[in-house]
């Protein structure tokens, strides 16, 4: 019943003062103005304008139309505005879902910047998705997977934004402390501490020790980075983590870090999307950030 074009005639009737300066400013015919107005007042009963002479004067039930023109015009005008930014992926909010846990380190440092660049997309990480990130993807539950371990799937791209080489970390006066380098046996000795996840999900367990049959004396599991590298710093144990992520912490603890055999493990952090929001102009941007950012 009542339509856009009805609370545009009213707001520009009042600004302009007469039917032929209105229908000029929309851009109409005036017959088809009048005709539209009439039209609305026989579907509600009750006039909207009457004459006076030459000039026109709302009724009560159009001043009461016009009211409401003015609140609700500005507000369709915003909402198109912004129906027009999520088209253009230029608004919205960028779900990320996290599969490893010292990634969540390396994120922050894109994320600020991100949000400083984009101040009409919100983000939202999710942790929840530590071991079901692809899913999540294929669900729409996330809209980027932050994993160092990419599976490929129909319908989802994966790009390595990020390399890092995993290493063994020791405290300043371990016994390795002047090596370059450790063999799998030799953690035979040693309390391996590692983030609390599957073994079958550990780099240093499937690259490096079941490959050569080895096992450490005892596997502890410590949620957090810091308190993982406060116990290797007082002498409790040796961990595996991403390089970058021990040079933040090693000159305040005096950490020392090895080589997992000679090639070392080299690994890249991955970014995916569903192949068909790869193109979502603030999703790319993001992915662009975060190449930058690991370089």
């Amino acid at each position: 019943m009542l339509e856009r074009i009805h609370l545009q005639i009213l707001v520009e009737l009042k600004r302009l003062g007469s039917v032929t300066a209105a229908a000029q400013a929309l851009n109409v015919t005036q017959s088809a103005l009048s005709h539209s107005m009439r039209k609305l007042e026989g579907l509600i009963g009750t006039e909207i304008w009457v004459r006076e002479g030459r000039s026109l004067r709302l009724t009560q039930a159009g001043d009461y139309l016009h009211a409401v023109a003015q609140r609700l015009l500005p507000q369709l005008l915003l909402a198109e505005e912004q129906l027009l930014q999520f088209a253009q992926g230029q608004r919205g909010t960028l779900r990320i879902g996290m599969e490893c846990h010292p990634c969540y380190q390396w994120l922050l440092k894109v994320v600020a910047p991100y949000l400083a660049a984009w101040p009409l997309v919100d983000v939202d990480v999710k942790q929840k998705f530590q071991f079901g990130g692809v899913k999540a993807l294929l669900g729409h539950e996330i809209d980027l997977l932050v994993t160092p371990d990419p599976v490929l799937r129909p319908g989802l791209r994966f790009e390595p934004v990020f390399g890092y080489e995993q290493v063994l970390v020791v405290h300043k006066e371990h016994r390795w402390a002047n090596l370059e380098e450790v063999r799998p046996e030799q953690l035979a000795e040693e309390v391996l501490i590692t983030y609390p996840v599957p073994i079958d999900r550990l780099d240093i367990y499937n690259l490096f020790l079941l490959p050569a049959k080895c096992a450490p004396r005892r596997h502890k599991t410590i949620e957090t980075t810091d308190i993982m590298l406060q116990m290797v710093a007082s002498g409790r144990g040796v961990a595996a983590l991403p390089k970058w992520l021990v040079t933040d912490y090693a000159p305040q603890l005096e950490l020392h870090t090895l080589r997992l055999g000679p090639g070392g493990i080299q690994k890249h952090i991955h970014l995916g999307a569903r192949e068909a929001d790869w193109e979502v102009e603030f999703l790319h941007a993001f992915v662009a950030l975060a190449r930058r950012t690991g370089q």
